[in-house]
């Protein structure tokens, strides 16, 4: 028995580097909190094998959410949830994400959960419920501020 860690060949070996998204895999990208919401949420349905999750630790923060290659666009996501893959009506269109090695340095990229053998990809309808969830909790809570700010 061994180890080994899983890495996919689209994983570099040290750093990050661009992947064209809808040959490897697609993408949701979701921004800051609420990504992070979705991410923690996921994890805990998935008992902690969410498959890959890919953080932008600077700016917008974006969490990228990484699923089988065709399968984005075959769902219904809700506003705030960016999805990317292979747009058969616009073939002159390229998306780019950058995709952190398993170890070392790979600033300002980090996985908040690894691709592993028995989940290559995030599970579509997995990330859908914890979107669902994520979001009305940020929406509860945006509307509790305010309700509360009324009453000041």
């Amino acid at each position: 028995m061994t180890n080994a860690i899983h890495r996919p060949p689209w994983v570099p070996v040290s750093g990050h580097r661009l992947r064209v998204i809808g040959v490897h895999f697609d993408a949701v990208r979701i921004q800051g909190r609420r990504g992070e919401l979705v991410t923690s949420r996921l994890v805990e349905v998935t008992d902690g094998d969410a498959g890959p999750v890919v953080l932008e630790q600077v700016g917008f923060r974006w969490v990228y959410f990484l699923l089988r290659p065709g399968t984005v666009h075959g769902h219904a996501w809700l506003p705030g949830v960016q999805r990317f893959g292979l747009d058969p009506t616009n073939m002159r269109r390229v998306t780019y994400v950058g995709i952190p090695a398993l170890d070392g340095n790979t600033f300002p990229l980090r996985w908040c959960s690894e691709p592993t053998p028995q989940t290559p990809y995030v599970e579509p309808e997995s990330l859908l419920a914890a979107v669902t969830t994520a979001f009305r909790g940020v929406t509860d809570i945006h509307e509790r501020s305010a309700a509360d700010s009324d009453f000041s």
